[in-house]
């Protein structure tokens, strides 16, 4: 029987105007599916002109000037139905979605659903829920005391995967994938046997367990930094209320 991480992934990825989820915007996004290790991936792209201003800084990181995004992007509302469509149509072929570091993107998409198409995120997979991966969180529960940092690009070093163009959606959303599946078969042993719906699951409680001991370590440094201990996606303002 072949196991969830030589079987079919998808991944999703953004990149945006900041690192706000409250309040900063999607300008480009990617779903990539692979139907087993080594074959071609589908990639389907977004690029997004999100209204309002696009920071020197946000585009020191991806590149997409603020000119580009007006003349090639479109308006977020549609685009914002098809990526979350794409998603839904993932859940519904079963297939769990790759997402580094879940909360950021999952939450930046729900609240442009919120704002452009006055829907949350949850809405699309009422019938087929969502089944997220999350390199970040796997590779933190089952290689805890490794040291150093565990952004894509430490990720893909460890892992020996080849990150071809950091920081464009595609390439981001491809290595996660590759990443997930470098995990699983290191750890094999301790993630062969559950699915990846049971690991979805997991994931949310390893997720607190990290966020708890970061907030910990945090109040020791005298951080008045709070830590979001929510895995996959993080509630709204007004649920949060």
């Amino acid at each position: 029987m072949t196991c969830w991480y030589e079987g079919p992934l998808a991944a999703f990825d953004t990149e945006t105007t900041g690192v706000d989820v409250e309040t900063d915007r999607i300008v480009s996004a990617a779903v990539v599916v692979q139907h087993a290790p080594g074959d071609r991936p589908l990639v389907t792209r977004w690029l997004v002109n999100p209204g309002v201003p696009v920071p020197a800084a946000a585009t020191a990181v991806h590149g997409l000037t603020e000119e580009r995004l007006r003349h090639d992007g479109r308006w977020p509302s549609p685009v914002m139905e098809e990526v979350v469509r794409k998603l839904a149509e993932q859940s519904a072929a079963g297939r769990p979605v790759v997402v580094m570091n879940a909360p950021f993107d999952l939450t930046l998409l729900d609240r442009e659903l919120r704002r452009h198409r006055a829907a949350a995120l949850d809405r699309w997979f009422e019938t087929a829920p969502l089944c997220v991966l999350d390199p970040r969180v796997l590779d933190k529960h089952l290689d805890r005391y490794r040291k150093g940092r565990r952004t894509l690009t430490d990720l893909c070093a460890h892992y020996d995967v080849t990150l071809d163009g950091a920081h464009d959606a595609g390439a981001d959303a491809l290595a996660a994938l590759e990443v997930v599946r470098a995990v699983g078969r290191r750890f094999a042993s301790r993630l062969g046997r559950l699915s990846p719906a049971e690991l979805h699951t997991l994931q949310a409680v390893w997720h607190a367990g990290q966020a708890r001991g970061l907030q910990a370590w945090f109040a020791r440094s005298g951080s008045e930094e709070t830590v979001d201990p929510a895995w996959p996606l993080r509630p709204g303002l007004r649920a949060a209320a």
